[in-house]
């Protein structure tokens, strides 16, 4: 038996059969074999929810597997390290065009090589908006505690952070704040969190201003809907470098535009562009910031954090941008984009 065929299990193996496996390899992850073909992936998270849900100990492994399993075709290769660090995932089958799995590369841990942040960075967290685009979902919860998996996506965020090496955390809240901190109060954790709570909308930016004079140094500034899989380390890092009171930290996006394109002058043709790809750069709703820029806002006025951005620029201050690739960001806006992210994070 190759090595790598210790880590294959197939889809009618027991629980018991998948627990031992799991214990025996110490990778936490198999990878389910059907006819030969890989079709799933199997961790020891899937089987304590199963197990926790009430699951059958004597179900087979096809029960309670993962059946979008994260894998690297062997012409790609070559990609396997990126793949892993966009997707979080330590241990990666690679597959030829059948499917068969003839490898399987396993890294150190991928959080343990992400390089730990200044502890003393704070993460401040803008949680006090309605989500329409997520209702109904937000006519019962507020965002910050729509679940995604078994916690809700606030506390997701701050756990990535706080494993890169965050320990201070401020959230803004407004919309159903009671139960924004029922739910903390609640949870005991290594991580301090501190609520500011708007009394009034202040938009996407405005709550910043009740932290003034209470942040000392560089904060990330982030939406409750956006997990960042990508190096903050080097962000920081540009940050200070380039003297930047704000960093936009931007997703690099390709759009193929499903129809022909056509340019003309007036009513005279010029040239036509069949399904052109347009490469661009998005906001995903997470900043660097200088703790000066709380000195500048008002306290209680509504603003939207872009047009914070656009009146500092203005001014004469130094605003940098740090692109990321589109994989490095998960993001719970919209019904699909959430369910990209249960599907990136394991927790369907």
């Amino acid at each position: 038996m190759k090595e790598f065929e210790r880590l294959l299990i197939g889809e009618n193996s027991s629980l018991l059969n998948a627990m031992v496996k799991l214990e025996e390899t110490k990778k936490k992850v198999l990878f389910v074999i059907s006819d030969g073909k890989l079709v799933a992936a199997l961790s020891d998270g899937d089987i304590r929810r199963w197990i926790i849900n009430e699951g059958r100990l004597d179900a087979k492994v096809k029960e309670f597997a993962y059946y979008n399993p994260v894998y690297v075709y062997e012409d790609k290769r070559d990609e396997v390290y990126q793949v892993m660090k966009s997707t979080y995932s330590e241990v990666i089958p690679i597959v030829n065009s059948k499917m068969e799995v003839i490898d399987i590369v396993v890294s150190a841990s991928i959080a343990s090589e992400i390089e730990k942040i200044d502890s003393n960075i704070s993460v401040v967290m803008n949680a006090g908006g309605k989500g329409t685009r997520l209702y109904p979902y937000t006519k019962i919860l507020p965002k910050p505690l729509i679940p995604i998996g078994e916690i809700p996506i606030s506390e997701h965020i701050i756990n990535h952070f706080f494993d890169i090496g965050c320990k201070d955390f401020y959230m803004i809240i407004n919309e159903k704040r009671d139960m924004i901190k029922a739910y903390f109060f609640n949870q005991k954790h290594d991580w301090k969190l501190t609520f500011a709570e708007e009394t009034i909308p202040l938009g996407t930016g405005g709550g910043l201003s009740l932290l003034q004079n209470k942040i000392k140094n560089t904060f990330i500034f982030v939406n409750c809907d956006t997990i960042l899989l990508t190096d903050f380390a080097a962000i920081l890092r540009k940050h200070k470098e380039n003297g930047n009171l704000i960093t936009i930290i931007c997703a690099k996006m390709k759009y193929k535009i499903p129809y022909g394109i056509v340019k003309s002058n007036e009513d005279i043709f010029l040239e036509i562009k069949e399904k052109p790809q347009m490469n661009f750069q998005t906001n995903v709703g997470c900043y660097i910031v200088e703790p000066e820029l709380l000195s500048i806002l008002p306290k209680n006025k509504k603003f939207d954090f872009p047009d914070i951005v656009v009146y500092c620029k203005e001014n004469g201050f130094s605003i940098g941008v740090f692109p990321i690739e589109e994989e490095e960001w998960l993001d719970m806006g919209q019904f699909q984009t959430l369910e990209d992210m249960k599907k990136r994070l394991r927790v369907e």
